[in-house]
């Protein structure tokens, strides 16, 4: 698949089949999160790996909008360290690029995904750090539901002229 392919095709997917997600594709998704662009190249980032379903269900008690993990392969947890990141609040800004990169490349290698938020809501992000017993300076920011895709999206064009300015508004 080329890139503006994927970029363009990839959709939020929650239904997933029972394949398994094996160690190999986790890791190369892991490495194109860390292959995203940071602040000063300072890379803020930790990723916790979700694979026990008894896990993922305790984390469709603590966010409303993850009932998908119960059918999902595996999870994954992208964390922002302010005691790494080049200023306050730039952890924000590279873990999404790295939530973007896990996903594009998920969808890459045939897999579905969905980016599921959890910053800026403190109250997510404070269920977060007291389930995963996090040290004070990792900060949840999202959680990206995968798995074998069990439903098909058609591409979506989110093309808008009107929402473009050149040299002015």
């Amino acid at each position: 698949m080329e890139l503006l392919e994927g970029i363009s095709t990839r959709r939020s997917i929650r239904k997933y089949t029972q394949e398994k997600i094996d160690d190999k594709q986790i890791e190369m998704l892991l490495e194109a999160g860390m292959q995203a662009p940071s602040a000063v190249n300072c890379q803020p980032w930790h990723f916790l790996v979700l694979n026990s379903k008894e896990i993922m269900f305790e984390v469709t008690k603590i966010h409303p909008y993850s009932q998908m993990l119960k059918g999902a392969s595996c999870a994954i947890l992208v964390m922002g360290d302010t005691d790494l990141e080049h200023g306050p609040g730039y952890w924000a800004a590279d873990c999404a690029a790295a939530t973007q990169n896990i996903l594009l490349a998920a969808h890459g290698m045939g897999l579905g995904g969905v980016w599921i938020g959890i910053h800026p809501r403190e109250e997510r992000r404070k269920a977060f750090k007291d389930l995963f017993i996090l040290p004070p300076h990792i900060q949840p920011f999202a959680l990206i539901s995968l798995g074998y895709p069990a439903e098909e999206k058609a591409k979506a064009n989110r093309y808008n002229q009107d929402k473009i300015h050149i040299n002015k508004w």
